[in-house]
């Protein structure tokens, strides 16, 4: 999947331009925009991961690393 939008700030992505901020963020917490269209995804948090979904792109999951 090639990302056009940020994941985490939904800026556009540029070849150019890097989000060293928002990649170092993204190990920690998890999407707020998704990376295909630009909407906010609706992103639930547990104890064992978080799941992030977009009402037309669909769902993605992480579990916790062990």
């Amino acid at each position: 999947m090639t990302s056009t939008f940020c994941p985490r700030c939904g800026q556009e992505l540029v070849a150019t331009a890097s989000h060293p901020d928002c990649d170092e963020a993204l190990h920690l917490e998890p999407p707020r925009y998704c990376a295909k269209c630009r909407r906010r995804l609706v992103v639930q948090v547990t104890p064992t991961g978080w799941t992030a979904s977009c009402s037309v792109d669909g769902t993605c999951t992480a579990n916790a690393a062990s």
